[in-house]
C-alpha cells in the first residue's frame, strides 16, 4: 500500500473553510506559506501593472487579476500570481481558464510552477503561461500548440503575447525586474 493512498483528500467544499493561504491539487491540500520576499512581490506588482497598461492601450476587453483562486474541478484549486481574465473580471473565482497565467519564481515554489502547474495549465488549454525568473531577469513564454503542448521561448528584453483571440500585448521585461 503507498503512502499516497493513506494522506487525506479533500474537496472544494473543505477547501472554502480553511484559513491562510492554500491551494488544492488534486485532493491534496497544499500550503502556500510563508509569503514570498520582496524582490517576487515587486517583479509581481510590476507585472501585474505592465500588463493592466498594455491592455489599456490594446483597446482589448481584458483584465488582469493578481491571485484569484481558479476552481479547476471539485479537488483542484489554484492561485496563480496573476492571470488575464477576457471579459468581464468574475463575481467570486474563476472557474474556466484564463487567457494567460502568470507565475513569479521563488526559492519555496520553484518547482510547483516550473513542473505540476506547467502541466496543469497546459492540460487545461491555458493559451499563455508565463514565468517570470528573478534570478535571471528573464521571462519563459509557454504559448500552446495545435497539438496541445506548450512551446516555449525565453525572452530578456520584450514579450509579446496575444490573448482573448484577439488582444495582443507588449511587455518591457526589464522594466520588470529593475
Amino acid at each position: 500500500m503507498s503512502a499516497e493512498r493513506l494522506l487525506p483528500r479533500y474537496t472544494i467544499d473543505d477547501y472554502q473553510h480553511w484559513r491562510g493561504d492554500w491551494e488544492l491539487w488534486n485532493g491534496f491540500a497544499i500550503a502556500m506559506s510563508p509569503s514570498p520576499f520582496g524582490r517576487h512581490q515587486a517583479v509581481l506588482s510590476r507585472l501585474h501593472f505592465a500588463l493592466g497598461v498594455a491592455i489599456e492601450k490594446s483597446g482589448c476587453s481584458a483584465e488582469a487579476i493578481v491571485e484569484l483562486d481558479w476552481i479547476i474541478s471539485d479537488d483542484t484549486v489554484v492561485r496563480p500570481d496573476v492571470i488575464i481574465v477576457c471579459g468581464d473580471p468574475p463575481e467570486r473565482h474563476l472557474q474556466s481558464p484564463p487567457g494567460l497565467a502568470a507565475e513569479v519564481l521563488s526559492e519555496s515554489t520553484k518547482q510547483n510552477d516550473l513542473n505540476f502547474k506547467r502541466d496543469l495549465y497546459e492540460s487545461q488549454g491555458v493559451s499563455t503561461y508565463l514565468i517570470l525568473d528573478p534570478d535571471l531577469n528573464r521571462v519563459t513564454r509557454l504559448r500552446l500548440q495545435a497539438d496541445g503542448g506548450y512551446e516555449s521561448t525565453d525572452h530578456h528584453e520584450q514579450v509579446t503575447v496575444q490573448v482573448c483571440d484577439d488582444c495582443i500585448l507588449s511587455i518591457d521585461v526589464a522594466k520588470l525586474f529593475r
